[in-house]
């Protein structure tokens, strides 16, 4: 008998012997961070532990920062994967990229101020990632950029620009090398929503969701 699906597990992947992987977390039950919304069943399967799954995922991306990164439900983030936020981004309209600010903050430097740094960096605004979308090892999602649902990330990929739905992107700079399924099928996809569904009927139909029988998941709505 399997195991139910459960969002408030930290730990979801657990074995037969009932030992939890405590290298796969639930990002959401991971972290706890104000520029960061991350949907239910979205997970990150990193080689080691981490202390500060936030801090490594996007490095950039601080409580003052203007942008934010959002996640759907259900995607899958493996080991390496990293987001680089609009808070990477140095000032490029003088002379020199150097981030003097930066290192010229004091004790009267105010929040402010330091949302002002931010927006001299030109911010390209939130990282939006969809829902079910797969992140193979050590991708790199850079600023602004948003990606479909459905997608795949390949592995190293370096993703600098927009990914429709279903799409699968490798390289760098990333491409788009293939659609997953034809413009209907994605139609009817994004129309259907699984991951919208109750947990219990996501459960039911896992043979469907992870089948290409399209006709079948219009069947349970």
């Amino acid at each position: 008998m399997s195991r139910p699906l459960d969002p408030t597990q930290t730990h979801p992947m657990v074995m037969p012997d009932g030992t939890a992987v405590r290298t796969v977390v639930h990002l959401n039950r991971a972290i706890s961070h104000p520029r960061m919304e991350i949907g239910d069943f979205t997970y990150f399967g990193h080689l080691e532990p981490l202390d500060d799954h936030a801090a490594y995922l996007a490095p950039f991306l601080f409580p003052l920062s203007p942008e934010r990164l959002v996640i759907g439900r259900f995607c899958q983030i493996a080991h390496g994967v990293r987001f680089v936020t609009s808070s990477a981004n140095h000032a490029m309209g003088g002379i020199s990229t150097y981030p003097f600010q930066n290192f010229m903050m004091s004790s009267a430097t105010t929040a402010e101020d330091i949302r002002a740094m931010f927006e001299q960096a030109q911010p390209k605004g939130d990282t939006i990632v969809g829902n079910d979308v797969w992140f193979g090892m050590e991708a790199m999602v850079m600023p602004g950029v948003t990606i479909g649902d459905g997608a795949i990330i390949g592995a190293r990929a370096v993703v600098t620009r927009d990914v429709p739905a279903y799409s699968v992107v490798t390289g760098n700079p990333g491409a788009v090398a293939r659609r997953r399924f034809d413009d209907a099928t994605v139609a009817a996809l994004l129309d259907i929503r699984w991951w919208d569904w109750p947990v219990a009927l996501i459960e039911a139909n896992v043979a469907a969701i992870t089948s290409c029988d399209i006709e079948a998941l219009r069947a349970v709505r």
